[in-house]
């Protein structure tokens, strides 16, 4: 396929178009040199595109990159320092660039959140969490309710961590809101909507108060970690509807 054709592709799932208060600058932020002639035979996947992930890319002989953290937000950097140094390298290697921001995180099919959603096994699934008028995460209800360990079990990979518990509610569960990454002060929309849990990536200083303050229990699973789970059902997608060769570039931050 094109870089083009993928483009496409893409976008026929995600729906950039749906999101446009997502500062990312969502589908290709990087082409390659022919967009519609050349033949993208592989494609790799990370969280973050910074320099590691691309240099690595190229290594496994990727055409494309794709990332849930892209390298443009808003309004342009000038390239310069580090910013030069990763734009650089992927016009060394005619690695393409493609980042999917908001659209990844709430997709009901491929998403960060509605994949943890399925991971714990969460039913009569519904949209929550409301970020500049986008709706990004999802609530739903387990079958049998857990203790706030044993849902951060059912939430993290078996060698997962970092994560942080706060115990503050109900001593078992039944119902979960969910957005992965960084975004621990809606910890106050969750105790708004009743849930008994909330599980987020990350949870600041200032969000510690308001979680203890509203009796919630909250799972901060890592920033990173809650968001290895769309790139990997996009890369799944993909290899599985287009037949290409795909490859998931693992480069934790422990955040």
């Amino acid at each position: 396929m094109t870089l083009n054709e993928l483009d496409f592709y893409f976008n026929s799932f995600l729906k950039k178009e749906n999101f446009p208060a997502d500062p990312s600058r969502n589908g290709i932020q990087i082409t390659n040199a022919d967009p519609d002639g050349k033949k993208i035979t592989k494609v790799a996947f990370a969280v973050d595109a910074c320099l590691a992930t691309v240099e690595k890319a190229a290594a496994l002989g990727a055409q494309l990159l794709f990332v849930h953290h892209g390298l443009f937000w808003g309004s342009c950097d000038t390239v310069t320092g580090n910013h030069y140094m990763r734009i650089a390298s992927f016009i060394k290697h005619d690695i393409a660039l493609y980042a999917s921001h908001i659209p990844l995180d709430a997709n009901p099919e491929v998403g960060n959140n509605y994949g943890l959603a399925k991971r714990i096994g969460l039913d009569n699934l519904k949209p929550f969490g409301e970020w500049r008028g986008m709706s990004i995460g999802v609530r739903g209800l387990l079958h049998t309710p857990v203790t706030l360990t044993e849902l951060a079990q059912k939430s993290l990979p078996e060698d997962g961590g970092p994560f942080h518990l706060f115990p503050f509610g109900k001593n078992y569960i039944h119902s979960v809101a969910i957005i992965t990454g960084g975004a621990g002060e809606d910890a106050v929309q969750a105790a708004a909507a009743g849930v008994d849990a909330y599980i987020t990536g990350e949870v600041g200083h200032e969000d510690y108060h308001p979680i203890e303050e509203y009796r919630m229990n909250v799972i901060a699973g890592g920033h990173y970690q809650t968001e290895t789970i769309g790139v990997n059902l996009v890369k799944n997608k993909l290899e599985r509807e287009k037949g290409l060769e795909t490859v998931f570039i693992d480069i934790p931050t422990g955040l």
